[in-house]
């Protein structure tokens, strides 16, 4: 196996280990959202995770049934270049984004994050 290869199922498995730690109550609330990998974000776009989708308090109504599941991508480039090589510091970036994108299912602003000191 590559490293390359490795380095991507390892960083997958801090996905699903992040995924993991949620809270039971958290994780049963979670709804109609996939969590994805991807290399890296669009072009121009610093980003290290997204969160695309109709936040879990704003669903409802005639049009909701039927959408397409919301979407959360962690993007694993500019999260290892961050970490440094750091293992340490990867797993705990990971987790970081993986959070602060299911708080955008949520509903929870990144103003708000800043505000509860979770940005």
């Amino acid at each position: 196996m590559d490293g390359n290869l490795r380095d991507e199922l390892e960083f997958d498995r801090l996905v699903g280990d992040a995924l993991d730690a949620l809270p039971d109550d958290i994780r049963a609330q979670m709804s109609n959202v996939a969590v994805t990998v991807a290399d890296e974000p669009p072009p121009g776009q610093p980003l290290l995770g997204l969160y695309e989708g109709i936040p879990l308090g704003r669903r409802g109504g005639p049009y909701y049934p039927g959408v397409l599941p919301d979407k959360i991508t962690i993007y694993r480039g500019p999260i290892q270049r961050v970490a440094g090589g750091d293992p340490v510091r990867l797993r705990a970036l990971v987790q970081r984004v993986v959070f602060h994108e299911i708080a955008h299912h949520f509903g929870i602003s990144d103003e708000r994050l800043v505000e509860i000191d979770r940005y």
